[in-house]
């Protein structure tokens, strides 16, 4: 698990149809924790930046696909 991965429990009522979930995960952006883009952050370089989808490093959060977890 990441920095950027937030786990919550969700609420079980006592007359709720569904099976129990235990938890459930959330991702909280990069961007969310730079107030202001400062001069001089460093740059992927450009055949890098089209594969990560920024060009700056501060910036990358990799997706991991819960698909093939069985998440949804």
């Amino acid at each position: 698990m990441n920095s950027e991965e937030r786990v919550w429990t969700p609420y079980r009522g006592p007359f709720d149809p569904c099976p129990p979930v235990p938890f459930k995960t959330y991702v909280v952006p990069p961007n969310q924790f730079i107030a202001f883009q400062p001069p001089g952050l460093p740059q992927f370089p450009l055949s890098e930046a089209l594969r990560a989808g920024t060009l700056w490093p501060a910036l990358f959060s990799p997706y991991e696909s819960k698909a093939g977890k069985g998440g949804i």
